[in-house]
C-alpha cells in the first residue's frame, strides 16, 4: 500500500500500513503548537453527554481535549 495516491485511506487500510513497522518512522520535522497550552482544567460531564462529545471528536477525527478546546473557542468568537 502506498501513501502516494491522493485518496484518503479507510480506517482498516490506516491499521494495515501503521502495522507494518517500516511505516511507524516520523516524516519530517516534529510539530509543535500554535501557542503553549496552560494548566489543565478538570471539568466533568454527565455520563450521555461525554458519550456524545467523545463521538463528535472521533468523527471530526480529533481528539477529545482538542474537540471541547475548538468548541470553546467558538463559543467565545461569537458576538455576545
Amino acid at each position: 500500500m502506498s501513501t502516494d495516491d491522493s485518496r484518503p485511506m479507510t480506517p482498516e487500510q490506516e491499521y494495515e500500513f501503521y502495522a507494518d513497522p517500516r511505516n511507524q518512522e516520523p516524516q519530517g520535522p516534529p510539530r509543535r503548537r500554535k501557542r503553549p497550552l496552560s494548566t489543565p482544567v478538570p471539568v466533568r460531564f454527565p455520563p450521555d453527554l461525554l458519550e456524545e462529545v467523545k463521538r463528535a471528536a472521533e468523527a471530526d477525527d480529533r481528539s477529545v481535549s482538542a474537540w471541547i478546546r475548538r468548541a470553546v473557542e467558538h463559543e467565545l468568537s461569537r458576538p455576545v
